[in-house]
């Protein structure tokens, strides 16, 4: 007698179903993040070229320093999303959980390989050029963009606080960041707030956004012995003075928290 298998097919129909519309779910993921990078052409307007100013004077501050600027590259108009990491990593390892809030408490080696595996799945569906590849900005990158052709504190001007503001409390900053005066978690979602002159969202507060070593500041920002992590652009978690365009702070390699996310460049 033939065994009839038809009722445990039936059984693990639901299993199949579930593994198409995860795999379905994951790639109309990474077609929308692939619409959702700004084109940074340096040289042609608004975008400056040749050599530009970054840093400023301070603590805790990038050295001010002429760099040269590059060719063209694409920037993540948002942090990276919970939706899309889970749809990526097959895993979501935040705190502060909502589809489009920005992921967060991964460290930097698992952003990376997230960076590798979204690669790997905008080729697969032929959303990438030839040579290109998904990556963590470089500091330089990160800099250029967040100021978006401005030359004072912040992107939209040099103070956070207007005339009666006290304490944690920053009123000219609040349209634009996510900070200790106007925000208690990772909450929002991405781009809730008003993005630079360049279209880019959150690059002051939210969440401090890991970035890699660019060997153009090697001669002015050495990294600190046994603090390989760079962060940039500050967080819910910080005081408002903390989240300047030129505002840096290096961490251990291990580091993760439900304040530190990142956001993609797309790249040859």
């Amino acid at each position: 007698m033939i065994p009839d298998f038809r009722p445990l097919l039936w059984l693990s129909l639901p299993f199949l179903w579930c593994s198409v519309a995860s795999a379905q779910t994951a790639d109309q993921l990474l077609q929308k993040f692939a619409g959702e990078f700004i084109e940074i052409r340096p040289g042609q307007s608004p975008y400056a070229g040749g050599q530009v100013s970054l840093g400023a004077a301070g603590k805790g501050q990038l050295p001010v320093v002429q760099v040269e600027i590059g060719g063209e590259f694409r920037m993540g108009r948002y942090e990276v999303t919970q939706e899309l990491y889970e749809a990526v990593m097959g895993r979501n390892p935040s705190r502060w959980k909502g589809p489009r809030n920005s992921v967060e408490l991964m460290t930097l080696s698992e952003a990376e390989e997230f960076c590798q595996r979204a690669t790997d799945g905008l080729r697969r569906l032929k959303l990438l050029e030839e040579g290109q590849r998904v990556r963590l900005p470089t500091e330089v990158e990160w800099e250029y963009c967040c100021r978006a052709g401005t030359a004072t504190r912040y992107s939209f001007g040099d103070v956070a606080t207007a005339a009666g503001d006290e304490g944690n409390k920053a009123t000219l900053l609040d349209p634009y960041a996510w900070h200790t005066g106007n925000a208690a978690g990772n909450d929002p979602p991405v781009g809730a707030l008003k993005p630079n002159p360049w279209g880019l969202y959150d690059m002051h507060g939210y969440l401090s956004e890991f970035v890699t070593a660019d060997e153009r500041l090697s001669g002015v920002a050495k990294p600190d012995a046994g603090l390989p992590v760079i962060l940039r652009g500050g967080s819910w978690k910080d005081h408002h003075s903390l989240l300047t365009s030129s505002a840096r702070r290096q961490m251990p390699a291990d580091t993760k928290d439900d304040a530190v996310g990142f956001r993609c460049v797309i790249s040859r």
